[in-house]
């Protein structure tokens, strides 16, 4: 028989024994979950200009992370598809999102959503902006806002504005632009940027706001003529094009903003690491570099204010959108 200070010695050993184990399986576990891929899905379609950002910026991601990325384009519905799949996922830091301005937009373009834009996703940083630019086509003869709105009033129902889609921020800064100049266009809705801008080249459609990066050739080359930028500052891309603000429409203030998300209620330590891993990212200087090649400029900014701007952001847009009397179903 074994004496009792033996058998003590022997059942201390094997609690030390199991209490490693468990250690080192834990240990395994933790690695295991830090090395699981990020799903970053995309609301919109390869090729995009959110989806080149993001393709860019996706190896410094993964390393300020630690976990591979892997990107899922869920274009549909203005973006509601792939948003909707965000909202849907566990929220534990692994699924998240890369939206536009749309996000915000489509509470009040369309009838109804599966989804509450604000209350069901955890903003996290809205990272930067791509500057829109109102053009006109190389016939159209104004070279700047006091002569095409001139043009306009003059000739009034005589104009016609493409967009990228109804409801879309390309529309809706198209709108914009109209409302704040007091003048009138016919609206023209195309599927998707490309086919808006091939008809803007060809002279189908006279104006339209685009992001600039998608028709810096064609400025260059005399096919579409500039007539401002959307943003309250010049774009260092284009620093020769002059804002619309400055050029008498102080209150026009409009860009293609990019944000990240997660599904509602993740963990303040699971926010506060995706967004550092992502500031970390977006500043680095081989993505800063990038961004500017698409005229893209980044300011990442805090999940609080990420969360401010949504509402204030969606406020303004209801109120545009109702203006103008878009609506889906």
């Amino acid at each position: 028989m074994y004496s009792t200070p033996n058998l003590m010695r022997r059942t201390m050993l094997r609690l030390l024994t199991v209490a490693a184990a468990s250690a080192s399986l834990t240990s395994t576990f933790a690695m295991a979950q830090s090395g699981k891929p990020v799903r970053l899905i995309l609301p919109i379609s390869a090729g995009s200009g959110v989806d080149t950002i993001a393709r860019a910026a996706a190896p410094a991601l993964g390393k300020a992370l630690g976990q591979p990325v892997v990107i899922e384009n869920l274009p549909g519905a203005g973006g509601i598809s792939g948003a909707s799949a965000v909202v849907k996922a566990s929220p534990d830091g692994t699924t998240l999102g890369l939206v536009s301005n749309n996000h915000v937009i489509n509470p009040s373009v369309f009838k109804s959503t599966p989804f509450d834009a604000i209350k069901d996703v955890t903003p996290i940083s809205v990272l930067g902006a791509t500057p829109l630019v109102l053009v006109v086509n190389s016939k159209i003869p104004a070279k700047n806002v006091k002569e095409l709105v001139a043009l306009m009033k003059a000739k009034p129902d005589s104009f016609n504005l493409a967009s990228s889609g109804n409801g879309t921020i390309i529309h809706l800064a198209g709108e914009m632009f109209l409302s704040e100049a007091g003048v009138k266009a016919h609206h023209v809705p195309y599927k998707g940027t490309g086919p808006m801008i091939t008809d803007l080249l060809g002279g189908q459609v006279d104006l339209g706001v685009v992001a600039l990066n998608a028709v810096q050739p064609y400025l260059k080359s005399g096919q579409l003529r500039a007539i401002g930028l959307g943003g309250d500052v010049r774009s260092p891309a284009a620093p020769d094009i002059p804002t619309i603000a400055e050029q008498g429409l102080p209150r026009y203030n409009v860009e293609g903003w990019f944000a990240v998300i997660g599904p509602a209620g993740m963990k303040p330590a699971d926010v506060k690491r995706v967004h550092d891993a992502f500031a970390t990212a977006f500043t680095s200087p081989e993505v800063v570099e990038a961004m500017k090649q698409q005229a893209t400029s980044v300011k990442p900014s805090t999940p609080e204010e990420a969360a401010k701007y949504f509402r204030s952001e969606a406020d303004r847009y209801a109120r545009l959108v109702k203006k103008a009397n878009v609506s889906l179903e």
